[in-house]
């Protein structure tokens, strides 16, 4: 119940700068975002992918307000992935972007984003890896689709983002599933009312089941965006009824939750992703964390009271 509440939270400036201010609170967000810079970073991605776990790395920050930033956003992206370039990772470290980062909320945001986004993904192409576009609320889908659409007629491994709980999902999955695109399967992260999104969890659940066995049954790469024990169980016994090798597929999973869920699949041969965010502007994606989960709220909730 608390989850809508925090996500309301997490657009509220007094309470950013509140939860920013306090001394309690940088311990609990290193838990889910590992550093503020690419020289904070690199060590982490190295140690990943030293322990078999591959990465899509995440520079975070949502709240563009004029071109410029924007543009910084983009270069941002540019930085990470010529300090990737020595590592010669591949694919094993790819990129996730918000195109609300890039400007698509801005004026004639559509163009904007997709004018930023390609060159990002024209870079990581140059060091042999992809990005993934990630999904945000309902309103912003049918430019993000159409952005993706648009890469892939020239970077065809540009993967993309769908939300279980939104209606039109289903559709979406048997479309992407048809042109063969790389699709992470979640179950959704923000408030979106009840015109076009399941609202509680049992639907939820049944909705990402649904959805899954249509994209394992279909031409596409699935990715697997859950923590949940269940489903994980389900998806691999979807992927072995549709015949896919374990290559043929993916788990992904945020730092900082289930780490050893993390190594446990690599350990038995499954690609393992790590969803691995850093940056300085860390409120909106530490917010939504916290909102997910209940028990990321208490882990929260007992480290601001054990150290106050």
């Amino acid at each position: 119940m608390l989850g809508p509440v925090i996500l309301a939270a997490s657009r509220s400036d007094r309470l950013r700068r509140l939860v920013s201010a306090a001394p309690v609170t940088k311990p609990v967000v290193d838990r889910f975002i590992p550093g503020e810079s690419v020289d904070e970073i690199v060590p982490i991605v190295r140690d990943l992918t030293d322990q078999g776990l591959e990465l899509t790395m995440d520079v975070v920050g949502e709240d563009i307000t004029t071109p410029a930033q924007a543009e910084a956003a983009r270069d941002a992206y540019l930085e990470l992935i010529d300090r990737l370039k020595p590592l010669d990772l591949g694919t094993r470290a790819e990129m996730s972007v918000k195109l609300s980062m890039f400007g698509q909320a801005l004026d004639g945001g559509h163009e904007l984003a997709a004018a930023n986004v390609r060159p990002v993904v024209e870079a990581a192409a140059g060091i042999g890896t992809t990005v993934t576009l990630d999904a945000e609320d309902h309103t912003t889908l049918d430019s993000m689709f159409a952005i993706h659409e648009e890469l892939r007629q020239d970077f065809p491994q540009t993967g993309c983002v769908i939300q279980a709980y939104l209606f039109r999902t289903e559709e979406d999955a048997r479309r992407l599933a048809d042109s063969g695109s790389r699709v992470r399967l979640v179950k959704g992260a923000y408030k979106e009312p009840a015109e076009v999104a399941y609202q509680q969890r049992h639907e939820i659940d049944k909705a990402y089941v649904r959805v899954l066995r249509t994209l394992m049954e279909g031409g596409g790469y699935p990715m697997i965006g859950s923590h949940d024990p269940r489903l994980i169980s389900i998806a691999q016994e979807l992927a072995r009824t549709a015949g896919r090798k374990l290559d043929e597929y993916e788990f992904q999973m945020l730092y900082g939750i289930r780490g050893d869920e993390h190594l446990r699949l690599a350990a038995e041969g499954h690609r393992m992703r790590v969803y691995t965010a850093y940056g300085t502007d860390w409120y909106g994606y530490f917010m939504r964390r916290l909102a997910e989960k209940p028990a990321n709220l208490r882990f929260f909730a007992r480290s601001v009271i054990g150290r106050g």
